[in-house]
């Protein structure tokens, strides 16, 4: 899929936001400035967000909880975290038991933290935009693609 700028990147998350529900996991990987906050942007202005959501980077974990949005969710940017380990503090499986994850450089997490996630990947297009890939597990099959 290719997503040309900023704005389809939004679309593209509040299309992921109709189909949402607690327990999911969503992982977005890719470089910096590839656009995986933009997509996560996207997604909690869909569930209700009001202004722009600001980038977890150094929180970590950024908590959005009704009726801010319209179920609760956990936008998480591990690049900070060096060792899987570490994010083990984080209760983020705990945390799926009535809250979708929205995370941000999961590979820091090892090859595969969540098998049931939508892994999405983000890379730069030599055309311009964003070239997104996706890994669609048996959770996700009957909501994608997302229309």
């Amino acid at each position: 899929m290719h997503l040309s700028d900023e704005a389809s990147a939004h679309a593209f998350g509040a299309r992921m936001a109709s189909v949402l529900r607690p327990g999911d996991v969503v992982a977005l990987s890719g470089p910096l400035g590839a656009g995986k906050t933009s997509i996560a942007r996207g997604l909690l202005a869909a569930l209700g967000l009001e202004g722009e959501a600001p980038s977890p980077s150094f929180a970590i974990v950024q908590p959005y909880d009704p009726p801010e949005v319209r179920m609760r969710v956990l936008h998480v940017d591990l690049y900070r975290i060096e060792d899987p380990e570490e994010a083990l503090e984080l209760g983020l499986d705990e945390a799926r038991n009535d809250a979708a994850l929205v995370v941000e450089w999961p590979e820091r997490l090892g090859d595969d933290p969540w098998p049931d996630a939508l892994w999405l990947t983000l890379a730069f297009d030599d055309a311009g935009g964003r070239r997104l890939t996706a890994r669609v597990p048996d959770a996700w099959e009957r909501r994608w693609p997302l229309t």
